[in-house]
């Protein structure tokens, strides 16, 4: 009786003890947020490096050889269309055409001359005094001088022109750039004086690949402005969204990009010619596959998830990525939006290990990082 008694304590103990290891068990399961990739129309952005150019940028050369005697504007300053630039000095031109004037007049009174003989030899030809061939003469010299008439005109002409590139204007309104020569440099012609850049409103030339262009070309809506940002060099955005205007007609062999052209109003004259910015693109993706990127760890070149079984298993899968949005991944292949996936604590899970899963919908976790966003702007 005594050893039934004691075998039955044993028994008793031992069922305790393995009721509590299994309590143990089911204690030692760590809990962790679990979520499911959802299925969303959503938008994001791609910047691209660009250059800036002026809607009209000239160079200003001399057009005659001479001494700059006086420049009327100043670097940086804003001029008008026809606005006088520079002077260069022009008594040397004026002579040429008052020679060339006094040529005219001198060919104009030979023509004259010419004219008269004409008539009289026209009246001793009727009179029998003279022969045809006389006349004809007569006419020949006539012809001669009024060549030599139109001649001197050209010449008058030229001499005008030559006199009027003394006086550079300004060919449209824009601002003045660098002025290398000073006043009293003797300049010849095709020297550089300045140059003169129009920024009213700014072209930004980028550069994207064969596959985004097609993409951009199947997505772009010929009836709307595709509205971009510039980025400019400081990190801030301008404050006028421009348009891509149009694309170059071929694709760059050694590259393998086509260069767009997006043009920005630039009314307060910030951008510059040859400034660098970034044009920054808003694009559609449909039907896209989302998951948060804190749900994500990189193995060597692969992105991998955590997935939980419907034991509530952890195991390791290899995914890939199609773009990155901020904080949020689209997934190309890899998972499926019924899967589900540790969001946090996935550096202390390992593959094989038992949790219990706690649902957060992928709304929350939006809804979550649109907060922190908002903080993390507010204490900045």
């Amino acid at each position: 009786m005594k050893k039934a008694s004691m075998y039955l304590s044993v028994c008793v103990v031992l069922l305790i003890s393995a009721c509590s290891s299994d309590k143990e068990v089911s204690d030692n399961r760590a809990k962790y947020p679990v979520t499911s990739p959802v299925v969303m129309d959503t938008t994001y952005t791609h910047d691209y490096v660009a250059d800036i150019y002026s809607f009209q940028h000239v160079e200003i050369r001399a057009r005659v050889k001479g001494y700059i005697e006086k420049i009327h504007v100043d670097e940086g300053e804003i001029v008008k269309a026809g606005q006088t630039l520079f002077s260069i000095s022009r008594q040397e031109y004026e002579v040429d055409l008052l020679k060339a004037k006094a040529m005219l007049k001198s060919a104009i009174a030979d023509a004259k001359a010419a004219e008269l003989d004409l008539q009289n030899v026209k009246i001793l030809v009727e009179k029998n005094i003279v022969s045809k061939t006389e006349l004809e003469m007569a006419r020949a010299k006539l012809d001669a001088l009024r060549a030599k008439v139109n001649e001197a005109k050209s010449y008058v002409a030229s001499a005008e022109l030559n006199l009027s590139y003394t006086v550079i204007k300004a060919p449209f309104d824009g601002i003045i750039d660098r002025i290398p020569n000073k006043a009293g440099s003797l300049v010849d012609e095709g020297t550089l004086l300045t140059t003169i850049s129009d920024n009213k409103k700014v072209f930004a030339y980028f550069n994207v690949s064969e596959k985004e262009y097609l993409d951009f070309i199947t997505l772009m809506d010929p009836e709307k402005k595709n509205d971009v940002t510039l980025v400019l060099a400081n990190d801030q955005i301008h404050s006028c969204n421009g348009c891509i205007e149009t694309v170059t007609g071929t694709i760059d062999k050694n590259t393998g990009n086509i260069a767009f052209r997006a043009c920005f109003p630039n009314p307060d004259l910030l951008l510059k010619h040859g400034s660098s910015g970034k044009v920054r693109v808003t694009k559609e993706e449909k039907n896209a596959l989302v998951i948060p990127q804190k749900a994500t760890f990189e193995i060597q070149d692969r992105v991998c998830v955590f997935t939980v079984d419907s034991d509530s298993t952890v195991k390791m899968r290899s995914i890939v990525p199609k773009l990155r949005i901020p904080h949020f991944y689209v997934i190309e292949s890899g998972l499926s939006s019924d899967d589900r996936i540790i969001y946090e604590g996935i550096q202390q899970v390992r593959e094989g290990d038992k949790i219990i899963p706690e649902v957060i919908s992928m709304k929350q976790i939006m809804e979550k990082q649109s907060k922190e966003l908002a903080m993390f702007l507010v204490e900045n």
